[in-house]
Order: C-alpha cells, then structure tokens, then sequence
C-alpha cells in the first residue's frame, strides 16, 4: 500500500510543526508549507526523512494552487489536508484599521477557502480528509479579537459547509479549536496576570501543549475518525465551557 499523505500549512513551528511530527512517526509523508522559508528550511531538516519543504503563501491563489500541485507531483496523493497556517493581530475595535483586518482574513480564512479548493480534486481520489485549524476565539468572544475572532468563527462555518457539499464525494471535514497553548510565543507576550488568569479559568488549570493539539489533528485524519465530519472540536482543557473573557483581558 502506498504510505498516505499529508499536506500541513504553517508547518515551519508551533502546531503546525508538531502535526507534521506526528503525521511522520505514524507512518505519512509530509508536505509542509509554510511562507517562511528561512523558518521551513531548518524545521524540515529537524522532520528528516519523509517530509518535503513547499515555501508558499496560501493566501495567494496563484500560490495555494501551486503548493497543492507540488505535493501532487511530489508524493503523488494528498490524503489529509490541514490548514494551519494562521496569523493574529489583536487590539481594539476603533483601531483596527481595514488594512490589518484583510492581512488576518487573507490568511485566517481566505487561505483555508483557497487550499481547500485546490485540494478536493485529489482529496476525492483519496477520499480524503481536510482539517481546518480554527481557535478558541471563534467559538467565544474575547477583547482586542475582532478581526482574529471573527475571521476564527468564519473558519468553523466554512468547516461545515465542506462537510455538507464534499461528504458525497468521502471527503471528511472537520475543525480543531486549540484553547490557550504554550508556545514560545504565548509564552513571550503573555504577562504573569494573564497567565494566572488562565489557570484559573480553565478546568483543567494549564495551557495546552502543541503536541496535545497535534494528536486530535493527526487522529482526525486517520481512520480511526471514518465516520467523523463536519464536527468542531475545542482541544481546549474545558475553557470554552466556562463562560466570558479573562478578566485580565477586559481591564
């Protein structure tokens, strides 16, 4: 049998990277993407063999088509798809200006709608599975998130209606919402209130860590899930069930 294949975007660090790691260690290959190619180049040689470099924007649609048909020709398949790649930018509704909310959405959704759409055409020779990478933020509101959140909740939707046109076809579409998640950047603009604030906010009173994230993506996509599409997941340690923003956020 022929080893299955993923496409993962935003592989070159966090989420992305993890997902690509763990797609490699249960035996897929790896196409992972990223725009960063200073970033992808080091980050694949870390993957070794088994993972091939694609360095593209996804929010091009010149770009997001020929990332799908590197892969094509690289492995010759796509079985999953898992659009990652992401960006923020947070601060207050009056000084989000219309410039920063497109440079989220050309990302956050418009790179999702594109990749996806590239894709199908093999997904359905697979009948395969797309994986789109929304957050928290699209299932609660939170300040300084109006472009973020919205473009986030925009992402779930755009889940669903996959799920509903592309079933017929096998093809499986489903949405992992991460929660807050210990990365090096997070980590790096996250002051001790707010870190304390998520402690206690979330039931289980920790962030998440990339690779917890990583294993409902990787599960998702395999066969284990079949007769999964079309669901949002919230890999979040309960915080979604817990109500309004940190308080920390609202001062």
């Amino acid at each position: 049998m022929e080893q299955k294949v993923a496409l993962v975007t935003g592989a070159a660090r966090g989420i992305g990277f993890a997902t690509a790691k763990l797609f490699l260690e249960e035996g897929w290959l790896v196409a992972a993407l990223d725009r960063d190619g200073d970033a992808l180049g080091p980050a694949v040689d870390e993957l070794g063999q088994g993972a091939s470099a694609l360095v593209h924007d996804v929010s091009s649609p010149d770009q997001a088509q020929a990332a799908v048909a590197a892969a094509i020709e690289k492995f010759g398949r796509i079985d999953a798809l898992v659009n990652n790649a992401g960006v923020a930018d947070f601060g207050p509704i009056e000084e989000t200006t219309f410039d920063r909310w497109r440079t989220v959405m050309a990302t956050n959704l418009d790179g999702v709608f594109l990749m996806s759409q590239a894709a199908i055409p093999a997904l359905k020779k697979t009948r395969g599975a797309l994986l789109n990478i929304a957050s928290i933020s699209g299932l609660r509101a939170s300040t300084l998130r109006v472009a973020y959140g919205t473009s986030k909740a925009a992402v779930i939707h755009l889940t669903k209606q996959q799920a509903a046109e592309l079933g017929e076809y096998g093809i499986r579409a489903n949405c992992v919402c991460p929660g807050p998640v210990r990365t090096k950047l997070a980590m790096a603009v996250h002051t001790q209130d707010i870190i304390d604030a998520y402690h206690d906010a979330i039931p289980l009173n920790r962030y998440g860590s990339e690779r917890e994230i990583a294993e409902v993506i990787v599960f998702l996509c395999s066969d284990k899930a079949s007769y999964v599409t079309g669901q949002v997941v919230a890999s979040d340690g309960g915080f979604e069930s817990t109500g309004v923003g940190l308080p920390a956020l609202r001062k």
